[in-house]
Parts: C-alpha cells; sequence; structure tokens
C-alpha cells in the first residue's frame, strides 16, 4: 500500500474521533464512561482491522515492559502531580477545571469505572492514537513530528470540554504515550502505562 493509502485512513479515522468525543464529551446523553469506552472501541477496532496485518508487530512483548509500562506510568503520574500544583498558582481556574473533569463521570459505580478504564478505554484509546495513528504519520514525517502531531490531535479532540487544563493534560499525557511507543516499538508497555494512569488518576488517587 502505498503511503498515501495509507495516511488517508488517519485522515479520515482522526475525523472521526473529532465526532465521537464530541459525543462522549459534549453530547447531554447516555453514560459518559460507557460513551467514551465505545467510542474507544469502535475506533480501535477498525484500526485493527485496517493494520490486521501488523498485529503481531504491534503487540510484541518483552519482558522488560512489565517494569517500563508502571515505571511511566509513575513518572506520569508524578508529573501531573507537580503540574497541578504549578497551574494553581498561575492559573485561577485550575482548580475547577480538574473538578469539572471527575464531574463529567460522577454518580456511576466506581468499580465499573475501574474496569472499563483498565480493560476498555485505556488499551483501546491506545491501540488506536499510538498504534495506528502515530505508526502512520511516523511512516510518513519522523518520529519528532509524528509524536508532537498525534498528541496535538488527541488533545483537540477534547476541545468539546471547553477545558484548557483537560487538553493541556491530554497533550502531556500523549507526548509521554508518544515517546515511550516510539522507544519501545510494541503498544503493550503503552497500554499498561495508560491503563494504570488512568485508574490511578481517576479511581485510586485522584487529584481531588
Amino acid at each position: 500500500m502505498n503511503t498515501k493509502n495509507r495516511i488517508l485512513p488517519v485522515l479520515i479515522f482522526a475525523a472521526a474521533a473529532f465526532f465521537l468525543w464530541y459525543m462522549s464529551f459534549a453530547f447531554p446523553w447516555g453514560i459518559f464512561w460507557i460513551k467514551l469506552a465505545v467510542s474507544a472501541a469502535v475506533l480501535a477496532g477498525l484500526s485493527l482491522y485496517i493494520s490486521r496485518k501488523e498485529i503481531p508487530e504491534l503487540f510484541s512483548f518483552r519482558p522488560r515492559h512489565l517494569i517500563t509500562g508502571p515505571l511511566s506510568a509513575a513518572v506520569l503520574y508524578g508529573v501531573f502531580w507537580l503540574g497541578k500544583f504549578i497551574l494553581s498558582l498561575v492559573f485561577a481556574k485550575s482548580g475547577h477545571e480538574i473538578g469539572s473533569v471527575y464531574d463529567m463521570g460522577s454518580g456511576y459505580n466506581i468499580w465499573i469505572i475501574f474496569f472499563l478504564l483498565l480493560l476498555v478505554t485505556s488499551p483501546c484509546e491506545e491501540i488506536f492514537w499510538r498504534g495506528f495513528i502515530q505508526k502512520r504519520i511516523g511512516e510518513k514525517l519522523s518520529a519528532v513530528p509524528a509524536v508532537l502531531i498525534t498528541s496535538l490531535i488527541y488533545a483537540l479532540v477534547h476541545i468539546w470540554t471547553l477545558n484548557l487544563t483537560l487538553v493541556l493534560a491530554a497533550f502531556t499525557a500523549g507526548l509521554g504515550w508518544g515517546i515511550l511507543y516510539r522507544l519501545e516499538k510494541s503498544i503493550v508497555p503503552v497500554i499498561i502505562s495508560h491503563a494504570l494512569w488512568t485508574v490511578s488518576v481517576f479511581v485510586l488517587f485522584p487529584f481531588t
């Protein structure tokens, strides 16, 4: 498949992600966590189907992934803890915006949220964003632009929330996972990192 035919699905799926994230974050219907999980699963499923011949490479496993995954999640959590402190000093609305992120999914069973994040949303997001979008952009551009562009798109799909703190958080997390994927050339440690980070931030050790 030529480069043009490999990039076209990226543009189509990125547009689909904007629509699905709008439905998840801004459309006043349904349960937020379920909508987000379904959206991520749809994108991951379609991207895996298109890239089905690349699945063994995408999910290649090395024992060190059991270290780099959790370690990167812990580092990223620390970065966000420090970022929350700095934002509170320079951006008065940051506390309110952080609280509003948690409010979107409030009132739902915490353990259902835990397992959705751990087993569905986080793995599917990484399959799509890093395993499909970043990988294909990286075939056209060098590593640094691929990581930056993917992280920017990942951040911008959250624009429907009108929450600057969330958009910045998504960009920062996207950079971390994008770099990890670039270094490891496997989606496995990135899935581990994303899953552990999200359940820590939203369930186990929230920033509120």
